[in-house]
């Protein structure tokens, strides 16, 4: 992926990394989840370009509820029109009462 790739106002969510080294496929997951928890208007319309809604879609789906904040998840997932998608692994297991 060259650096024009990925919109300059994205590039501050990628501190860990270069964004010019990342790779539109193989990183997917990780620029969706950027740019969906903190991309302005232009770069989700960008986003969409890119990936098309049903990708996005799979991404919020499948990862959504672990990897997005709790108030993003829920906004992505309305506006898609998710019903049904894949709760985290332990998720049960940490609302319970611990009895101690």
């Amino acid at each position: 992926m060259t650096n024009a790739s990925i919109p300059s106002g994205l590039w501050p969510y990628f501190q860990e990394y270069d964004p010019r080294r990342l790779d539109r496929e193989q990183d997917a997951d990780l620029i969706i989840q950027r740019a969906l928890e903190y991309g302005t208007w232009e770069e989700i319309r960008w986003l969409m370009a890119v990936y098309g809604r049903k990708r996005i879609g799979e991404y919020v789906r499948r990862r959504g509820e672990r990897q997005l904040s709790a108030a993003t998840f829920t906004y992505w997932r309305k506006l898609l029109g998710l019903r049904r998608w894949q709760h985290p692994p332990f998720a049960a297991e940490a609302r319970q009462v611990w009895p101690f």
